[in-house]
Order: structure tokens, then sequence, then C-alpha cells
């Protein structure tokens, strides 16, 4: 009884903390745009700091990375069990470039501060004109030295379960012609639930996988590297 409600207590704390100084980051963001967006990457990396001590301070939950993160150069394919990962990218990479849901980049404020940032919206209707607009979008942020970020599964899956990877990231993989850096997680049991629980959550960082494999030996590696953490 008592940890049920230490766990209500830290998750109602961090709600409140966290959102609140989130809407601050969003309108800092919108404001930088008035001189030319300078400092917008600074910004989304300081939200991402900032979400990450709520969550080790207010929630218990502490981050810890197995292996050696790329710095560049790579196309990162991230296992999502929960937002904690999605949130953290910028803490976790220098100026990360994600690949994120269309329906996300139409929320509002928070929109216009992602695609300031340089976030890339998927619009999966779109097919194969959404493919060719990612590329573009990608080719140019690669080229700037930015990692390139996706989550392949294409939404998130509850921890201990797998789901077949989407055809964008054969798609991408192919003609991006970049290694991939595949990463699991366990964030699930910890963070994606309303009364979150404290704990820590690993990112194990896979063997990287080269480019220009058949597309089944590519897609069966990512998937068995990004579920490394599954039976944790």
């Amino acid at each position: 009884m008592l940890a049920r409600l230490e766990q209500i207590v830290r998750s109602i704390a961090f709600y409140a903390v966290f959102y609140f100084g989130s809407l601050f980051y969003v309108l800092v963001t919108l404001a930088s745009q008035l001189v030319g967006g300078y400092g917008v990457q600074s910004i989304a990396a300081g939200w991402s700091r900032y979400h990450r001590a709520c969550a080790r301070y207010l929630l218990g939950i502490r981050l810890k990375v197995e292996g050696t993160l790329p710095t560049s150069g790579v196309l990162v394919a991230m296992k999502h069990e929960a937002f904690y990962e999605a949130i953290d990218m910028p803490a976790l990479f220098t100026s990360p470039v994600v690949f994120a849901k269309a329906e996300l980049m139409r929320m509002p404020l928070w929109g216009r501060a992602a695609a300031a940032y340089g976030l890339i919206s998927v619009e999966r209707a779109d097919g194969a004109k959404a493919l060719r607009e990612m590329l573009t979008a990608a080719r140019k942020h690669v080229a700037d030295g930015r990692i390139l970020a996706i989550f392949p599964e294409g939404t998130r899956i509850a921890h201990g379960s797998q789901a077949p990877l989407q055809s964008g990231f054969a798609g991408l993989y192919k003609l991006l012609n970049l290694p991939v850096v595949p990463l699991a997680v366990n964030s699930g049991p910890l963070y994606h639930r309303l009364w979150k629980r404290k704990g820590t959550i690993t990112v194990l960082v896979g063997e990287t996988i080269p480019p220009g494999l058949p597309r089944d030996e590519a897609e069966a590696r990512v998937l068995a590297a990004i579920n490394a953490l599954n039976a944790e």
C-alpha cells in the first residue's frame, strides 16, 4: 500500500513539474523563430535533460547506457516502449533528427517547435511520395553531421513483445546507404503506465549493421538487436 501511494505521489509531482516546464521550453523555441531559429537544438537538448532530471529526482528512474553510442553518420534504430526514449533522444545524442509520426507534428505549439528543430514527418498514407520527401530531408541533415533516428516498429510496443518492422525502414536503409546502430530499451515496465515505478532503464547498444545487406538479413538483425532486453 505504501509503495503504491509513493508511486502515485511521485507520478503526480512528475506530471505537474515536467509538463509545466515543457510549455516553457516550447514557448522559448517558438520565440527563437523571431531571431531566425537560433539555438533551437540547444533548447531541445535542455528540454530533454530537464525530462531526464524530472524522471530521476521525482520518479526515481535512472538511465544506464551499455555500449558506445555513435556520434555521426548512422541511422539509429531504437525499440520504442514508452515516451521516455523519444523525449530522451536529444540528451542521448547530439542534435539527433528523429522520424516522427505526422500526427505528432500537427499538435498545437509542440508541432511547430518540433518542425523548427528538424524532426522529419512520416506521412504513412502518402507511400512513395512520403519516402521521397523523407529522403530529401534526411540527406540534408546527414550532410550537416546530424544522426538520424527511427523507431522501426512504427509505434510503441509492449515490453516482452515484438512487431514486424515497418516498410519505411527498409526503404531508408537501402536508399540512405548508412550503417544502422540498433538500440534496445526496457522502459515500458517503469514508464509506460499512469503511476510510474522507480528503477533503472537500460539502453543497450547493439552491433553496427553495415549498409548494403539484403533486406531480409538487415531487418532480421535489427529486429533481434532491438528486442535484446525483452526477457529482462
